[in-house]
C-alpha cells in the first residue's frame, strides 16, 4: 500500500505563508491550528490553509517542499492562485 504524500501552503495570522509536507493534511492541519508541531508555527498562527499539492512519495514532496521554501512570498501566492 502506498501513502501519498502531500505538501500544503498555510497563511499565517501575519500574513506569511507556511510550507510544509504531511500524509494526513487535516490531521497536520489541526495540530498547527492546536500549536504543536512546526516551531515556526508556534509564533506565527495559522489564519487558513491555502493550497495542497499531492506526491506519491516523501522524496518527490520533499524536493518540491525545498523549491518552494526558497521562493519570495510574491512568487508562493503566484502559486497559491494556480
Amino acid at each position: 500500500m502506498t501513502n501519498l504524500w502531500f505538501l500544503y501552503l498555510i497563511e499565517c495570522q501575519d500574513g506569511s505563508i507556511y510550507t510544509g509536507i504531511t500524509v494526513d493534511v487535516d490531521k497536520r492541519y489541526a495540530a498547527h491550528n492546536a500549536g504543536k508541531g512546526a516551531k515556526y508555527m508556534r509564533s506565527h498562527p495559522p489564519k487558513k490553509l491555502l493550497k495542497v499539492f499531492e506526491y506519491p512519495t516523501r522524496s518527490e514532496a520533499s524536493k518540491a517542499e525545498y523549491v518552494i521554501k526558497k521562493l519570495p512570498a510574491s512568487e508562493k501566492w503566484l502559486l497559491v492562485k494556480t
